[in-house]
């Protein structure tokens, strides 16, 4: 008979992927205590050696936090959420066509609910955005910083967490292109500035058409920016830039 062997999961992630399973079911709340690395020892039969490395996934993965003693339950932050999946999608070996194209879809998105959605508190905070970005550029330095902050304040302003969540780690990639465009083009950052002023205008003037079209405008320069730099599209993004 040809029998395949079984693939038995280690005991601290079965307790794991449980404690996992309750949280998001929401038998454990945001805040709540969970039991004690003893309690849990003996409801689950294993050792507490086995339990402190479950937990420990959790924590990593952002699903618990420590409050002193203790350890709670937590929601994960944006911007962890992010950084986990850039990662991921680094050693994946995305290439920067891949993030190009995906940010050629969402970002405009995110201009078009934006300019439907956004409050004066954000319209104001884009405009700070833009002033930093102004001086940086006046400066002679790189708005790369700047640049993604401002997408990301375009993005907050969808007030959609499944937007929010899905671009972030897409725009964080896009960084290792704008640090080979700014260098390459000087002239990049005041035509980057010059999209970004066109598009708060659209969004103080809650037009979502001409969001769209600057911000698709400004990807079309990324895409070229890139070329001229002498980045090969096709390559994977490197690890840590």
């Amino acid at each position: 008979m040809d029998i395949e062997k079984l693939q038995l999961q280690p005991a601290y992630r079965v307790v794991s992927d449980d404690l996992r399973q309750r949280i998001v079911r929401g038998e454990v709340l945001q805040g709540d205590a969970i039991p004690t690395e003893g309690e849990l020892a003996a409801s689950y039969g294993v050792h507490r050696s086995t339990i402190r490395e479950g937990l420990r996934q959790l924590e990593q993965d952002g699903l618990l936090r420590r409050e002193g003693k203790k350890l709670v339950v937590s929601i994960p932050r944006h911007s962890d959420l992010a950084n986990a999946a850039e990662r991921a999608l680094r050693m994946h070996q995305v290439t920067f066509r891949d993030v190009w194209e995906v940010a050629s879809s969402l970002e405009p998105l995110c201009a078009q609910l934006a300019a439907e959605r956004i409050t004066p508190d954000e319209l104001a905070a884009v405009a700070r955005n833009l002033e930093r970005t102004a001086a940086t550029v006046a400066a002679g330095q790189s708005a790369v910083t700047s640049t993604i902050e401002f997408q990301a304040l375009v993005a907050e302003a969808t007030h959609n967490q499944a937007l929010q969540l899905a671009r972030a780690p897409v725009s964080q990639l896009m960084r290792a292109g704008y640090a080979a465009i700014a260098p390459a083009l000087p002239q990049s950052g005041e035509r980057l500035l010059e999209a970004h002023r066109h598009v708060l205008d659209a969004l103080q003037r809650h037009d979502a058409e001409a969001a769209v079209q600057w911000t698709r405008k400004h990807l079309v320069d990324y895409r070229r920016g890139c070329e001229y730099a002498g980045l090969d599209l096709d390559a994977p993004i490197p690890l840590g830039v």
